[in-house]
């Protein structure tokens, strides 16, 4: 979210449709709302490891595979923790 190139209602939208993709293909039964925070904070999350790596994203289309990669993330962790 520090790009400018996208903004707080695209960050929204974006991380809705991250958070989907992570949960069809997670196969988890998450509601819109999980799914909008789930891509948000995913991309956040991949961001951050993504760039300890020096793997950089930019625009739409990396904050939607930054979201997507973090949601199977945070999905992949809670479920460990649920056990």
């Amino acid at each position: 979210m520090e790009n400018p190139g996208v903004g707080w209602i695209a960050a929204i939208i974006i991380g809705g449709i991250a958070g989907w993709l992570a949960e069809m293909f997670m196969k988890s039964n998450m509601g819109l709302l999980m799914n909008i925070v789930l891509g948000i904070v995913g991309a956040i999350v991949a961001n951050l490891l993504l760039g300890l790596l020096g793997i950089s994203l930019a625009g739409w289309l990396g904050y939607l595979v930054a979201g997507f990669i973090g949601a199977c993330i945070l999905i992949a962790v809670a479920r460990l923790i649920k056990r």
